[in-house]
């Protein structure tokens, strides 16, 4: 308050002094300065009106002394008995005046007539002047205008021996010549006058200069409306204002204070400690001279806040104002307040806290977790069963629920634990909650027999823990019950009431919302990796040309579009691919499982990587184009794909990549190398073509194809995860399974932000024994050698149950190739998981299956090659085409013994 009052002082003056810039200093300045002044003048005055009357004294008596002595002296009687008076006398009267320091002195008869003058002019003519006085014997001075101006003389008679006047002697001086010495006593007298006129001016400045410190610069009119303000404030404040010196005596209470402190009529002046009635602690305080904010101290009945403040923070040894506050009243409502407040930070925090993850059951947990031990001391939470799987509840009879969550002030609470399977009784108050979609307090749990009827000896257990108070309120979202949530207090917290039900029910109103959503995301995240899952392999097809081993791992944040296969392609040959659709969720698994089947359909075709690549690019433009034209906002740009086509009679192994992660190649001796396939931008961004690299790659390579969540991430540079993945394959020996294992050890983060898918190859050769070629003359009659020449291969191979099918295949594929064909014809066999017949022709024409009518000679040919192998069909080459067909093997046909048995599963 004394910072306030200083303000409002400071603010005030400001105001007055700008309607009245006088200040009482400056007035009372120029009053003393005046009164100085005039005072001055008045003795200056004075001292010249005495210097005067001095002189003119002075120069009186001078004038009676020189016409006394003048007239008494020797001579002079017989110099007016003489013929000549004047020539007698005139120079005696002159050589006296001047002696004299007098202006005249005149010699006359008893007539007036002068004998003498200063201006002998005058001589002989009258006196100017009363000689009467003189003639009767007396000395008569007189102040008249004579011919030297206005003079003051004296006329003295001169006797002789009878004492008859016989002359007069006359002698004086102008006022002129006492002015003249007058004002030679003028500096003297300015100086003194000067000087006290000096001091005095200081003497004002001085007390002014305090005067204006102590009224902060003030005129009387503002010093009258301040003091009258003051004393408004002082007594019409609700605020008790006490001022004590700095000895602790009281100085001033206001009537404020004198009612709150019940303080005596002559208490201003006595010492604070000796005041009746007042409490130590804050007599104390005043008496202390200390500051203090906002102090409570409690006198006759009252809580008083207090602050104390000095009256001057700038000198020491000075006395405190302290104001009192009643805030017995406020005192409940901020205990009010301070409740609603924690009330309100719980609330924010949960809506912090609560609903961190997506995760139903970790929801629940955090919600018992912000409740104790804030709100209740024990927070069980119970979730009906088929949200925890993501369903919606049943919402009808009595609902199977699991114990969710656990959670209080002790960890040995004699609550159910989380896991357990509970359905609630009817009648319990988490029943009829569950019904009403109402909160159930119940303040007192040893006089309601209800909440027992769960389970008697548990609620037994609950009761000897000291827990006496419960509330227990539906998780209500969106219209659905998801279950209950149950808080308990036990000995040392207040039994719940009605205002801790709204805090209850808004705390779990937003717990229900987050776990609602939880639940929401796990049925679509289950639904889109059952998606996901569908659309990936689920088991590796057999296939001779590669040992395959593979990872899929999603990422935490939910399913992707990471993905991977392989594809047995015709001759033995193996197709390895590797994709990655931008983003997460079902559009992303679904948009994967287009681009896989997309895949598998033009691997059929038996295109090379840079086509396939070529097409499934045309695809994703076409796709985003459609989505374009329907409104949508989802599109596929962007996917990259990684497609390697292996042949494991040639060991050459053809690459090509949109957008995608080089592929690591591991060679027998353990070194790692990333092959520099071109760098083709990702699916749908242009149509730049694709180029396809063919590498030449030893028996027991291990070609090493992953996607760019296993070496980016977050922490560190891609180059950083590249040489890690490099590290982790270095070891030579290892199996790709084993190599699986090492890499997602190394380079897999705990929680991956993205999926990895990673597929792992090493290559095996079909060596000579099981592979034969042969070149065919362009001539029908060659048709029937190649019989021959096949049937001994056959026999060789131990296939003699194959031979006849054999040689009708190849008969009519060759007849063909003569035919329609060009040269050069090729023929080869490929006992692998099953026997292989390629003819191959220079000519890029692909041979159509018709069926024949019963009149055609001919037709026949692709439809007895169709009917008796499994599969066939055209691929083409650089150099032409072939045409293949494959027949299974007879149960006793020779396997490869490095081929696995059976489809390998997908881990």
């Amino acid at each position: 308050m004394a910072a306030g009052s200083g303000r409002y002082r400071r603010a005030t003056v400001r105001s007055l002094t700008e309607r009245r810039p006088q200040s009482l200093a400056g007035q009372v300045f120029l009053l003393q300065l005046t009164v100085g002044l005039l005072l001055v003048l008045g003795a200056l005055a004075a001292l010249l009106l005495t210097s005067r009357h001095d002189a003119e004294e002075e120069a009186r008596s001078r004038s009676v002394a020189v016409a006394e002595t003048f007239a008494h002296s020797p001579g002079v009687q017989a110099a007016l008995r003489s013929p000549d008076p004047s020539k007698v006398l005139q120079p005696l009267t002159e050589a006296a005046r001047t002696r004299a320091g007098v202006d005249f002195i005149v010699v006359m008869n008893t007539h007036g007539i002068r004998y003498t003058h200063p201006i002998p002019q005058e001589i002989g003519k009258p006196f100017v002047g009363d000689i009467g006085p003189s003639l009767a014997g007396r000395v008569h001075v007189e102040s008249v205008s004579g011919p030297l101006g206005h003079e003051v003389q004296a006329i003295v008679p001169v006797d002789d021996s009878h004492g008859t006047v016989v002359g007069l002697v006359a002698a004086g001086m102008k006022v002129a010549s006492v002015s003249r010495a007058i004002a030679g006593h003028l500096p003297v007298i300015f100086i003194i006058s000067g000087g006290a006129l000096a001091l005095a001016t200081a003497a004002t400045a001085v007390i002014t200069t305090r005067l204006r410190r102590q009224t902060r610069g003030l005129g009387s009119v503002e010093m009258s409306r301040m003091y009258e303000h003051h004393e408004a404030v002082l007594h019409a404040v609700r605020e008790g204002v006490v001022i004590t010196s700095a000895d602790g005596r009281l100085l001033l209470a206001n009537d404020e204070a004198r009612r709150l402190l019940a303080l005596p009529e002559d208490a201003e002046g006595r010492a604070v400690s000796q005041l009746p009635g007042l409490a130590p602690g804050l007599a104390g305080l005043l008496a202390s001279g200390r500051s203090a904010s906002d102090e409570i101290h409690q006198t006759g009945g009252r809580l008083l806040a207090v602050n104390q403040r000095p009256t001057d923070r700038h000198a020491a040894g000075m006395g405190t104002v302290t104001t009192l506050r009643d805030s017995t009243e406020l005192r409940l409502l901020s205990g009010r307040a301070e409740v609603a407040h924690e009330r309100l930070r719980l609330l924010y925090e949960a809506g912090v806290s609560v609903g961190t993850t997506l995760d139903v059951a970790r929801t629940a947990e955090e919600l018992a977790d912000v409740a104790v031990p804030r709100f209740a001391d024990y927070v069980t939470v119970d979730l009906a069963a088929p949200v925890l799987h993501g369903d919606e509840p049943t919402g009808s009879g009595a609902q199977q629920m699991r114990r969710t969550a656990a959670h209080g002030v002790r960890a040995d609470h004699p609550f159910l634990p989380a896991g357990t399977p509970i359905t609630f009784v009817d009648g319990t108050p988490q029943a009829r909650g569950m019904a009403s979609g109402r909160s159930q307090v119940v303040p007192d749990l040893s006089t309601t027999p209800t909440w027992q009827l769960q389970d008697p000896d548990r609620a037994r257990q609950v009761l000897a823990c000291g827990i006496h108070s419960l509330i227990t309120t539906p998780l209500r979202a969106r219209g659905n019950i998801l279950g209950v949530a149950n808080f308990w207090r036990a000995q040392g917290s207040e039994p719940f009431d009605e205002e801790d039900r709204s805090l209850a029910e808004e705390l779990v109103a937003r717990a229900a919302l987050s776990i609602d959503n939880a639940r929401r995301y796990t049925r679509e995240h289950a639904l889109a990796v059952t998606l996901q899952r569908s659309l990936l392999p689920r088991t590796l097809p057999e296939q001779s040309a590669m040992e395959v081993a593979h990872r899929y791992l999603p990422a935490q944040s939910g399913v992707s579009g990471d993905w991977f296969d392989v594809i047995p392609l015709s001759g033995s040959r193996v197709a390895l691919v590797v994709g990655d659709v931008v983003g997460h969720g079902l559009h992303a698994a679904a948009t994967m499982g287009r681009l896989r089947t997309a895949v598998h359909t033009f691997s059929t075709l038996d295109l090379t990587p840079d086509e396939l690549l070529g097409h499934l690019n045309d695809l994703v433009d076409q796709i985003d184009q459609e989505e374009a034209e329907a409104g949508g906002d989802t599109n596929i740009t962007g996917a990259t794909c990684l497609y390697a086509i292996y042949d494991p009679v040639s060991r050459r192994c053809g690459m090509a990549r949109a957008g995608h992660p080089p592929p690591a190649l591991v060679h027998p001796d353990g070194t790692v190398e990333f092959p520099e396939l071109p760098a083709c931008p990702p699916l749908g961004l242009g149509d730049v073509p694709f180029e396809t690299t063919e590498l030449h790659l030893p028996e027991g390579t291990q070609i090493v194809l992953y996607t760019d969540g296993l070496v980016e991430e977050r922490t560190r540079d891609i180059d950083v995860g590249m040489e890690m993945l490099r590290g982790a394959l270095s070891r030579p020996g290892r199996s790709p399974e084993e190599n699986c294992r090492a890499v997602l050890e190394r380079l897999l983060p705990e929680r991956p932000r993205d999926d990895v898918a990673l597929l792992i190859a090493r290559t095996r050769v079909l060596g000579p024994d099981r592979v034969a070629s042969w070149e065919v003359p362009f001539d029908p009659a060659a048709v029937a050698g190649m019989r021959s020449t096949l049937s001994a291969k056959l026999a060789e191979w131990g296939l003699d149950d194959l031979a006849f099918a054999t040689e009708v295949v190849i008969s009519e594929l060759i007849t063909n190739a003569i035919r329609y064909g060009s040269p050069p014809v090729k023929a080869r066999l490929l006992r692998d998981r099953s026997l292989v017949c390629e003819v191959a022709d220079g000519s890029n024409t692909s041979p159509h299956l018709r069926y024949a009518a019963t009149t055609d000679e001919g037709g026949r040919g692709l439809f007895l090659v169709a009917q008796l192998t499994e599969r066939w069909g055209t691929r083409y080459t650089p150099q032409g085409k072939v045409i293949w067909a494959e027949q299974p093997l007879p149960p006793n046909g020779a396997q490869d013994p490095a081929a696995p048995e059976g489809p390998q599963p997908a881990p």
